[in-house]
């Protein structure tokens, strides 16, 4: 199965052109060009992954963060930034980021970095699942 993608970026042309790139390494990605977009796609689909940019009018990428992590605590967020602050960085990381990169990031470097936060989040929901089945065995008496 495919790695859910969820890509944030207000500068369009560089959207597209990074989503066929995943897409050619086999990831199923929806890019949107908003800090708003990306929280309400997030609200509606479950992604193994979200990369936001940081620096989009509006709502920016460290706003979504916030408010994403408000309702999909254990979705990983990797932000991209052209600018690279270490304010933004350890801002970002503070608030849950799993990863920060500067752009242009190279595409290799992004799909390891999705590649190890799906398997992270993947950890994640099998504890979490097999934490229920063994709620559910104890409350039965098996």
């Amino acid at each position: 199965m495919k790695i859910k993608v969820l890509i944030a970026d207000d500068e369009k042309e560089f959207i597209e052109t990074l989503a066929q790139r995943l897409e050619m390494r086999d990831l199923s990605v929806t890019a949107v060009y908003s800090g708003e977009g990306a929280i309400d796609m997030a609200e509606k689909i479950n992604f193994d992954v979200i990369i936001l940019d940081v620096a989009m009018p509006g709502i920016t990428g460290i706003d979504a963060l916030q408010e994403i992590k408000k309702f999909k605590p254990l979705t990983p967020i990797i932000m991209l930034t052209g600018e690279a602050t270490v304010q933004n960085a350890i801002q970002g990381m503070k608030l849950g980021a799993f990863d920060f990169l500067v752009k242009p990031a190279d595409t290799e470097l992004l799909v390891e970095k999705i590649t190890q936060a799906h398997a992270l989040k993947h950890a994640h929901d099998e504890r979490i699942r097999q934490a229920e089945i063994d709620n559910i065995l104890k409350t039965r008496g098996w």
